[in-house]
C-alpha cells in the first residue's frame, strides 16, 4: 500500500505551479505584446484562477481571434 497521497499530489502541482509562475513573471520583464498573449493562454490552461493572475501580472486580457 505505498505511494502518494492525494493530498501529496497536490502540494506537488501546487508547488510547480508556482515555480512556472515565477518564470513567467521573469520572461514578463522582456516580452513582447504577442509573447503575452501566448502567456496568458497558458495561464488560463494551468489554473483556474488565471483571471486574477493576468490581471496582476498586467498581461493582455483579451483572447485571439
Amino acid at each position: 500500500m505505498g505511494g502518494i497521497s492525494n493530498r501529496m499530489k497536490e502540494i506537488k502541482r501546487r508547488r510547480h505551479r508556482r515555480q512556472k509562475l515565477v518564470k513567467m513573471s521573469t520572461k514578463l520583464k522582456k516580452a513582447t505584446t504577442s509573447e503575452k498573449l501566448v502567456m496568458a493562454d497558458k495561464l488560463r490552461r494551468m489554473t483556474t484562477g488565471a483571471d486574477v493572475l493576468i490581471a496582476r501580472m498586467g498581461l493582455e486580457d483579451r483572447k485571439r481571434g
